[in-house]
């Protein structure tokens, strides 16, 4: 797929728009397509981003749980790239983590321009309780999603996971079929991703 990459877009400034700690912080003026990127804290996910524009946007943490807003960055004015607040950190507060689900919640149910979202599985952790959730969330709600392996360089079995995780796929009905494997810190797989979301806005 990484045939189809338009190398402008990718070349293009990425702006940071905004952070949101609700819903009704978001400008209702946002008229272009979003992808939102959900996972575990420590899953990748502004390391991600980061490699996807090839220049530092998200915020990159030694700690997880470091993201506690919605943030939003521009590429090119064309799509926005939605970085959710990363879940199933056990050290945060209770209060802290409600807060998050309510952000991540409303987020999903009530903005009008999401085309997908992705979720990200560190590929060498099994699929845990919180990642499930958010699979039968998105499932109830009717909102597609792909599933992302991250950091494929940091283990050899690889096809083992693949398979694993394609049977976790087809048990649910809006995950997209397809899935991609990445690394942010070997740049593997970064293409396939930039195809994926570049089909989501023509």
């Amino acid at each position: 797929m990484s045939a189809l990459l338009n190398k402008s877009i990718w070349k293009s400034e990425c702006k940071f728009v905004i952070s949101a700690t609700s819903f009704n912080q978001i400008p209702n003026n946002l008229h272009v397509p979003e992808v939102a990127f959900v996972g575990r804290s420590n899953v990748g996910k502004s390391s991600l981003i980061n490699a996807l524009v090839g220049k530092t946007c998200a915020r990159v943490s030694r700690q997880p749980g470091r993201t506690q807003q919605i943030n939003f960055f521009s590429l090119n004015n064309k799509i926005m790239l939605v970085d959710l607040p990363g879940y199933g950190y056990a050290a945060v507060s209770k209060k802290t983590r409600e807060l998050w689900d309510r952000i991540i919640l409303d987020y999903l149910k009530f903005s009008p321009n999401i085309k997908r979202i992705f979720l990200l599985i560190d590929s060498r952790r099994e699929i845990k309780t919180f990642d499930m959730d958010v699979a039968n969330l998105l499932d109830k709600l009717g909102l597609v999603y792909q599933i992302v392996l991250t950091k494929i360089d940091k283990i050899s079995n690889l096809d083992e996971i693949i398979s694993l995780k394609k049977d976790f796929i087809i048990s649910h009905s809006a995950a997209y079929p397809r899935l991609i494997c990445t690394s942010s810190n070997k740049n593997i797989g970064l293409n396939d991703l930039r195809s994926e979301i570049e089909l989501l806005i023509k």
